[in-house]
This record gives C-alpha cells, sequence and structure tokens, in this order.
C-alpha cells in the first residue's frame, strides 16, 4: 500500500508539472521504449541484437522543429544502458545527452525518462546506445525533425520519406567484440554489411548464402522520394549507391545544401544524407541499392557489401547480374575528398527559421580559440591498448561531469587538454577542453593513422571549412572556405590528412568531442568541451532534472528503484492544450515505484 501511495504521489506530481508545460506553445511528442535483446541473423547467423519494443531497428521519431520530445526507456538489457541522439543539439540542456559525462548510466532493469526540445533544428538524425560497444549490436532508430508548415523547403515534397541504415557488421555480439579490444586485439574484417538490419540479396551465390533476408524498398514510377541514409556502424566507410538512378544531394544533419547529383557517395561512420531519387527508370527488373566498404583491401573485404532491392510497382523482374560499379578506385581518397569538398551549404534556403541558412556569415567571426587534435594508431599504455589525442586517452570517471560541477565535486577531471600535439608520453587521463561560452572555436583534426575516422561533436553543428592532405599549418587557412561550408556535427578525417571546422561556442553545457568508429572512441579516443556561462544566469541552461540518476560519489542521493516488467511499444503525439490525462496514462505503464 505504502509503494502504490508512493507511486500515485510520484504520478500526480507529474501531471501536474506536465499540465504546465503543456500549455506552452509547442506539442509535446511521447514515445514509451522497451529496449531488449531478440535473436535475428542478418547476416545469416543467430546473434542476439539489440531491439526497441521489438524492432531492429528502433522505431523513427517523427517530430517537427521546436517540438517537446519525452521518451521513458526501460533498460531491459543485462547491463547499464544510455541513448544519445547524434547531432540533435540539446539547447541549453547537455543533462538529455545520453553520454556518461554528463548522464548516469539506466541500470539493468530500469527505466528513465529523457525529455528535450528539438529547439530551432531541422533534418535527418539517428539515435543509438552510447556505451559499452552496444551500437554493434543494434539498438539504433532515426531521428526525422520536419520543418514547421510556415517554413518553406527547398524542393517540392517527395511522394515518400524513406529511412535506411547502412553499417559494417560482426557476426559477434558486442560483448565479444568488448572482450577483443580489452585483450589488447583489433576487430579485424567484418562479417558484412547490413541495411536496414538485415544482410545482402543474394547478388552473387559465392559470396552471399541462400536463405538470408534482405531489405526491399517499394516505390510508384515516375515519383520522386526522400531517401535520409545513415551510417551506423563500427568502423567502415561505405560507398552508397542506386543501381542506374542519380542521387540528388538536398540534406546533411540538419543543413540544406546546394543541390547536385551523384553517382555515388561516400558516406563515413555517423553520417547523415537525404537524397532526392526520382524513378525514371523503365523498371524492366528491380535495381540494387548498394552499400559497399571503401579504401580497404583483401580478398576477405569482397564480403562486405550490402545489398538491397529498389522495386518498382511495375518491375518485371528481379535484380541480376553485377552490381553498379564503385569509384574506380577502391583507395583513391583524393576522389573521396573531392566530393566531400563538393558539399556546400545552401546559404540562401530557411534552415528551421525563416531567414536565409547563409545571413550566419561564419567567416567573418574572428576566432577566439584553436585546437589542433591528431590521432595516432592504437598503442600500449600501461599495458592497455588505447587510442588517443595529442596523446590523451580518455578515461571516463564514475561521476559524470556535468554532474560534479552541479554539485561543486573536485577533481573528476581537469581543464588541461594540450591545445596542441606535444612531445610528452602517451597517458590516461580525464582532461578536457576549457572552452569559452559565446567564443568562436577552431578545430583541426589531424590524422596521423593508416585508417579514416569520424568525428562528432554533441551540442552543436560546425562548419566545415578546409581538408587536404599533410600537415596542418597557419598557412592552411589560407585554403579555408568562409563563405558556403556546410553546418554539421560528424565529420571524416583522411589519414595522413587534415581537417578544419569552425564552431560558435554558444550553447552552455558539457559537450563530448569524439571518434565515431567504435573501436576507437571505445578506446579512449575522445574528450569533451566545457561551455560555462561566467554570468551564473539560468536563462542559458535548464536546471538540473528532477529524475537525474545519480553515481559515482554522489551515488547516495540516489533513490532505489524495483525492477520493472517490459514496457508496451506506445507512442503519441500530443498538441498543445490536449488534456493531460493523455500524458499521464503513456507515462503510468512505466511509473517506477519507489521503496
Amino acid at each position: 500500500m505504502a509503494r502504490l501511495m508512493a507511486g500515485a504521489a510520484v504520478m500526480l506530481a507529474w501531471a501536474a508539472a506536465m499540465a504546465v508545460l503543456c500549455s506552452a506553445a509547442d506539442p509535446y511528442a511521447f514515445f514509451d521504449w522497451n529496449v531488449a535483446y531478440i535473436k535475428a541473423a542478418p547476416l545469416g547467423v543467430e546473434q542476439q541484437v539489440i531491439s526497441i519494443n521489438g524492432k531492429f531497428p528502433g522505431p523513427l521519431l517523427n517530430v517537427t522543429t521546436n517540438w517537446n520530445v519525452v521518451v521513458n526507456v526501460l533498460n531491459s538489457l543485462d547491463e547499464p544502458l544510455l541513448i544519445t541522439w547524434e547531432g540533435v543539439e540539446q539547447r541549453k540542456n547537455s543533462w538529455q545527452d545520453g553520454v556518461l559525462g554528463t548522464n548516469c548510466p539506466i541500470p539493468a532493469g530500469w527505466n528513465w525518462t529523457y525529455q528535450f526540445q528539438v529547439k530551432d533544428q531541422i533534418g535527418s538524425f539517428f539515435y543509438f546506445p552510447s556505451i559499452n560497444l552496444q551500437r554493434a549490436s543494434g539498438g539504433f532508430g532515426g531521428f526525422t525533425i520536419n520543418n514547421r508548415e510556415i517554413i518553406p523547403v527547398p524542393f517540392d515534397t517527395p511522394h515518400g520519406d524513406i529511412t535506411l541504415f547502412i553499417g559494417d557488421w560482426f557476426n559477434k555480439n558486442h560483448t565479444d567484440l568488448r572482450t577483443e579490444l580489452d585483450q589488447g586485439k583489433t576487430l579485424g574484417v567484418p562479417d558484412g554489411v547490413v541495411i536496414n538490419g538485415k544482410g545482402p540479396y543474394r547478388y552473387n551465390d559465392t559470396l552471399v548464402p541462400a536463405g538470408i533476408e534482405y531489405e526491399t524498398t517499394d516505390v510508384q514510377p515516375g515519383k520522386t522520394y526522400r531517401l535520409r541514409v545513415h551510417n551506423v556502424g563500427i568502423f567502415t566507410c561505405l560507398n552508397f549507391r542506386i543501381q542506374s538512378h542519380n542521387l540528388l544531394l538536398a540534406e546533411t544533419e540538419g543543413s540544406y545544401t546546394v543541390q547536385q547529383n551523384y553517382t555515388s557517395l561516400d558516406i563515413f561512420v555517423g553520417q547523415s544524407y537525404s537524397f532526392l531519387v526520382t524513378m525514371d527508370q523503365n523498371a524492366s527488373s528491380d535495381y540494387y541499392i548498394v552499400a559497399s566498404a571503401r579504401f580497404v583491401n583483401g580478398s576477405k573485404w569482397d564480403r562486405v557489401v550490402g545489398v538491397a532491392i529498389l522495386q518498382y510497382s511495375n518491375s518485371k523482374g528481379k535484380a541480376s547480374g553485377p552490381l553498379p560499379d564503385p569509384p574506380n578506385d577502391f583507395y583513391d581518397k583524393t576522389y573521396s575528398m573531392n566530393q566531400a569538398r563538393s558539399i556546400r551549404w545552401n546559404v540562401s534556403a530557411s534552415g528551421a527559421r525563416p531567414n536565409p541558412q547563409g545571413s550566419f556569415r561564419y567567416g567573418s567571426i574572428n576566432v577566439t580559440q584553436v585546437y589542433v587534435l591528431k590521432n595516432k594508431p592504437p598503442i600500449l599504455i600501461d599495458g592497455k591498448l588505447r587510442a588517443t589525442l595529442n596523446g590523451i586517452s580518455y578515461s571516463s570517471p564514475e561521476t559524470p561531469l556535468r554532474l560534479a560541477d552541479q554539485y561543486d565535486k573536485k577533481g573528476i577531471y581537469k581543464l588541461d587538454f594540450p591545445i596542441r600535439p606535444d612531445a610528452v608520453s602517451p597517458k590516461i587521463a580525464t582532461s578536457i577542453i576549457n572552452g569559452t561560452y559565446k567564443g568562436f572555436m577552431e578545430i583541426v583534426f589531424q590524422n596521423n593513422d593508416t585508417r579514416v575516422q569520424s568525428y562528432h561533436l554533441d551540442g552543436y553543428a560546425f562548419f566545415v571549412v578546409g581538408m587536404d592532405y599533410g600537415e596542418w599549418t597557419e598557412n592552411s587557412r589560407g585554403t579555408y572556405n568562409k563563405w558556403d561550408g556546410v553546418a554539421r556535427s560528424t565529420i571524416q578525417v583522411y589519414p595522413g590528412a587534415w581537417t578544419a571546422i569552425l564552431v560558435s561556442l554558444d550553447n552552455v553545457g558539457t559537450w563530448n568531442l569524439r571518434s565515431e568508429d567504435l573501436d576507437s572512441w571505445y578506446l579512449g579516443q575522445e574528450t569533451y568541451i566545457s561551455v560555462v556561462n561566467p554570468e551564473g544566469t539560468n536563462r542559458t541552461e535548464l536546471p538540473v532534472p528532477d529524475n537525474v540518476l545519480y553515481c559515482g560519489v554522489l551515488k547516495d542521493l540516489q533513490k532505489p528503484q524495483t525492477p520493472h516488467a517490459q514496457g508496451s511499444d506506445s507512442s503519441s503525439a500530443i498538441p498543445t492544450g490536449s488534456f493531460i490525462l493523455v500524458a499521464v496514462m503513456v507515462f503510468w505503464a512505466s511509473l517506477p515505484v519507489f521503496l
């Protein structure tokens, strides 16, 4: 009885708070997730994958600019869990970012509710589990933010909207891959590529065994579709192409681009693109959708190809014959870099707001901080295989950085991340960057590894202003694009090359800067940028959420939570002023029962 009364009290308090919040101008979208293992065989070998509400990949979050998103997550895994929202900027609200620097993990059997606003954003994004290499087993899904009706979109409304997840894949579970890295081993060659969690169409009887389920995308002849393509893989760049069809690039990670056709595009780990594809062929047969490994060598990589099927409603037969050709040379990084340089910001198009994207003239802003971040191949530090940036291999403390700041806990981390590479011995440390609020930071990624890398920054969209081969120098700034460099959140850095970005530090919080390659990230190739408003006003950062989880030195503040029954699959979008009972009913099924 005491439990029931306590639970009811919590529910009523939450409902009252939501009643106030729901009176605001922007709608709420509610989602109830159960994250659990299921059995699947993407490449023909049964294994354990991570599902959401029984789906692999997980459900699509489809919302509109400025909506408030509430996601109640029940962790039915046998280990802790965090969900992060790739490219969603979490304005004023790093509390919801879902990484170890901002959040305590959700313990097995517990639930936690994320609540955030997709403020002033549009575009194609995705979510995924951010810890313990879990993304290698799934748990990812799409996150689409649509324009408000009053904002013009720089192309006609497509006939349909299609989301494709591409990524390299291992038949081993993420726990096995984690063990290999912990033992100082490399992960080796992936077993294949999956598209929407499914293996390749049997285009080759030798490379593809019989009986593998493949993805089929159904379309109508003569119609134009928007394809949102996300590389959610582990570490492999994939070349994406559709047989006999052009890919008209229209948007990437929240920025409308100058529209131009590509026959194929290299998509690096963590990147998202939107293409407009017109179904203008004669449908003499189905067509191949291909995602194949780039910048690799050896016959073992022949199997690292994903193949789905594009099927017209009037198709006259199955796809057959060879796959459409990739770029001429698998190792031609110059071709790929020139392709990347060709992706430009559409400065005349409106983004989330009515004013043109190009009204923010980033090229005329004075840089206030410069960081040159150099990575090298993994090395042994204290007997452990580690990856570094500027000689620092990041170690996540038990207490999240932002929570330590909130409770004035000293000694959790140091604001001493090296501005440039130096000659000191590599070390494992919790060292982060001290960003200046409202400053303008230049970050140069220097890749001295033999493998292409992807880097991502939470909390911001940055401007990609330059990339080239060799060592970056001060003179390299003469090549920067200061007018229409695309704004995005994930960028590639080619081996033996550099990439430069500019970012306006206007979002208060603690923000993860990381390698998107899962093995490099797991081995310590990350840091954080701390952005603090020295005025201490509550207008630039939201308060710590009432449901915050505590761990580390703050673990004694955490109230216990009993394990929960599995959640139900439910979601709803609630317009302003709707009856609050709907929110209460959605929440009740997964309400924590406190002891």
